[in-house]
């Protein structure tokens, strides 16, 4: 790298945390490296903001963080900076796509997710996740104020179906992708991960390209392209580690940590 990072961008899930959702000692220790060289780190999730709540004080966050892909942006304090949510018109229409889909539907309005089946997929391995439980409305569901849907299935075929419904329908109106294997998150267009660094960007005055992110997930591409150096976890399909400048260990290799000695403080 000739130009030097002033800011890292992690996804979370699959990146800065372990496949059990810990975080270890060597991440912590590689984010207080970055602050100990003035180098701004922020977390962007497809998470709910207050699901990554507990990553505050470990790591020493400052600057802020990006829930639901940039659906909403919020201060360590969990205050919201910025929110995008979905069109309340389209609401109704999308989860009925999802659902004809086959797969299960999800709900974020703020900080609230609200499932339908407490006993479906996924469900307690979220709430262990996030660590809050989800608030169980067996109806329709929220329409104002939606920041996220997702489609939820352990099939990947469904997914992909789930997918390609999605955006043939709602292209253009919508962001859609997939967050993990099992999870389809559609958001407003402009929350999107790479609409989150061009918000970082503007509030922590840093160029683009002294930017660098690190993620697994197709949905990290987004901000990829949008920053100096990309770095893809190990443990990323083919297309997103080839959508990178760099590729670094696994989640459970301390890939993380080994990214930020390598390819940011070494450089």
């Amino acid at each position: 790298m000739t130009t030097p990072i002033r800011l890292v961008v992690s996804d979370v899930d699959g990146t800065l945390v372990t496949p059990d959702k810990t975080l270890t000692d060597a991440a912590v220790a590689a984010v207080a490296r970055l602050h100990d060289a003035s180098i701004h780190f922020a977390v962007t999730s497809g998470r709910p903001p207050r699901g990554m709540a507990m990553l505050v004080e470990p790591l020493a966050l400052t600057d802020p963080m990006a829930g639901f892909n940039g659906g909403l942006i919020v201060a360590p304090d969990l205050s919201a900076l910025e929110e995008h949510c979905v069109d309340a018109a389209l609401v109704p229409a999308i989860v009925g796509v999802l659902e004809a889909s086959g797969v299960d539907v999800w709900c974020y309005q703020g900080n609230d997710w609200i499932v339908r089946d407490p006993d479906g997929p996924h469900v307690a391995q979220e709430a262990a996740t996030v660590q809050f439980p989800p608030t169980v409305r067996p109806g329709t569901g929220p329409v104002e104020d939606v920041v996220k849907i997702v489609g939820v299935s352990d099939d990947a075929d469904t997914i992909a179906t789930a997918l390609r419904s999605t955006q043939d329908a709602f292209g253009g109106r919508v962001a859609a992708s997939t967050s993990q294997p099992y999870y389809l998150d559609v958001t407003h267009l402009d929350a999107n991960k790479g609409a989150v660094i061009a918000y970082l960007s503007t509030a922590l005055g840093v160029r683009r390209d002294e930017i660098a992110t690190i993620g697994d997930g197709a949905n990290d591409m987004l901000m990829f392209a949008q920053s100096g150096l990309s770095i893809a976890m190990g443990n990323s399909a083919p297309a997103v580690q080839q959508s990178a400048h760099r590729v670094t260990a696994s989640n459970d290799d301390e890939g993380f940590a080994a990214a930020i000695e390598q390819f940011i403080l070494a450089s």
